[in-house]
């Protein structure tokens, strides 16, 4: 197998894991281990942590000191061992702790998977062609649940539902072994900068400021999508078997805009392309606001993958373009940060508390809940279209250079 056929399958089985467990595990912890909206707040926010871990720990040791591919094997193996632990937690703590080791172990991953795809890639504009493999694979682990949920209800169906630990982390494992058939991606070693805080310093240069301010907004609406919309669905009435394909609609998505992310940035640009990644999501959710019917519902999710590849994956590109080489793992680490870590954390709590304070006898009042992602969505395409001028990338990136 050739590298970008390797870096495919590794793109892939990276995304079976989080797109196995991440869809129904809110709705598996408030309906069958009655855990509060706030309970299941931290429990998502568990990858904040490990976010921070990723940058100031996980990012300098990949940057410096391990080569990637063994750190990947090291991480998805205890991170799938404690992924598996999951299916026997039956109480916060333990489901807390638990979650907590597998994301400090995943989480790092992430960025890392990112950077090895653009050390290996002869063009960054490729890194769409190879990343929408982790698209494929969110699907993959989505639709086997049709099947494995189909016709149970009850107690059977919190057991049924334990499947999403038991499958997560034996892709997990499974590729903690083929990470060690990855090509060679040794550290970069050169300079003596700290990665993390070099990385940080670049906040100073107002490109980058306005799109990490922006990426911390966006990442707060993308929480609200993975922690309410499975819940949405089943008071909408929508069998649990069900939930996961209708929310893979939105990787089906991703793959065919995936596959033009490279045009369209040579096209469009930095700014428009991740104006209308935004944009997407404030459709979705005043679709959501709406409360029905269930088929405008489902079908608003295919703006998902257009949200997910026209600004986050556009986020990564850019980062591997404007970064210095020697520290791009952790400037990835640093992003992600918002996009998995500090974004989805005080977006869990938010989500969380929100749907505390909203719960009324009926259930959640989802049509008021979901106008606050709308607005600030909104806010946040705003704030890009406006103050985002990414022409100054190169000069930045030259001066800081200069300046080491």
């Amino acid at each position: 197998m050739g590298v970008a056929g390797r870096l495919s399958v590794m793109m892939f089985l990276e995304y079976v894991i989080y797109g196995t467990w991440l869809p129904l595990l809110a709705l598996y912890l408030s309906r069958f281990l009655g855990f509060s909206g706030t309970d299941i707040g931290w429990i998502f926010g568990t990858a904040a942590i490990a976010s921070i871990t990723a940058m100031f720990v996980s990012g300098q040791i990949a940057d410096r000191y391990l080569p990637s591919e063994r750190f990947l094997a090291l991480s998805h193996l205890v991170g799938g061992l404690a992924m598996i632990s999951l299916a026997f937690a039956r109480t916060f703590w333990p489901f807390f702790v638990g979650m907590l080791v597998h994301n400090l172990m995943y989480v790092p991953t992430m960025s890392v998977t990112n950077s090895i795809c653009f050390h290996h890639l002869k063009d960054g504009q490729q890194f769409g062609r190879v990343r929408l493999w982790g698209t494929i694979g969110w699907i993959a682990a989505s639709w086997p649940f049709f099947f494995l949920l189909k016709g149970v209800e009850g107690a059977a169906l919190q057991q049924a539902l334990t499947s999403i630990f038991w499958i997560a982390g034996g892709v997990s494992l499974a590729l903690a072994a083929f990470s060690l058939t990855l090509p060679h991606t040794p550290p970069a070693r050169t300079g003596s900068r700290n990665a993390p805080f070099e990385a940080l310093r670049l906040l100073a240069i107002p490109a980058v400021l306005v799109l990490f301010i922006v990426t911390a907004m966006d990442s707060l609406v993308h929480a609200c999508y993975f922690f309410w919309t499975s819940p949405f669905l089943a008071a909408l009435g929508m069998h649990e078997n069900r939930i996961m394909v209708a929310m893979s609609i939105g990787q089906v998505a991703e793959i065919g805009t995936m596959a033009i992310l490279g045009l369209s940035l040579k096209r469009l640009g930095w700014r428009k392309v991740m104006t209308f990644g935004i944009l997407g999501h404030a459709v979705r959710f005043a679709i959501y606001a709406l409360g029905g019917p269930v088929w405008l519902v489902v079908a608003s999710n295919l703006v998902h993958g257009f949200c997910y590849a026209f600004f986050f994956a556009s986020v990564y590109i850019f980062v591997d373009e404007f970064f210095p080489k020697d520290v791009r793992a952790s400037a990835q680490s640093l992003f992600n940060i918002l996009v998995l870590g500090l974004g989805p954390f005080f977006g869990n709590l938010l989500w969380g508390k929100l749907g505390d304070v909203l719960k009324g006898p009926a259930g959640v009042d989802f049509r008021t809940l979901f106008l606050f992602p709308t607005g600030l969505a909104l806010a946040a395409a705003a704030l890009l279209f406006f103050g985002f001028h990414p022409a100054e990338r190169m000069e930045a990136a030259a001066a800081l250079e200069g300046a080491a």
